[in-house]
């Protein structure tokens, strides 16, 4: 078996100094989950999100939800 390496990238959003998240899309065919981790920290730690929760958190953000405009 053989253990994939995450593929970080920020979005193309992210031209604010710094403070932003970094996501890795190639683990969700393989392990159905899309890990993110702070940019500032890339040696920390990650949360690996399932594909369908970071999918619903996405689409909440484009509806302007959690304060978003």
């Amino acid at each position: 078996m053989t253990t994939e390496t995450p593929r970080w990238f920020k979005s193309s959003y992210s031209s604010n100094g710094g403070d932003c998240v970094e996501i890795a899309t190639n683990l969700v065919p393989s392990h159905g989950t899309v890990p993110v981790r702070d940019s500032k920290n890339p040696a920390g730690p990650a949360l690996a999100l399932p594909a369908t929760a970071f999918t619903a958190f996405v689409a909440e953000v484009k509806n302007g939800g959690f304060g978003g405009r």
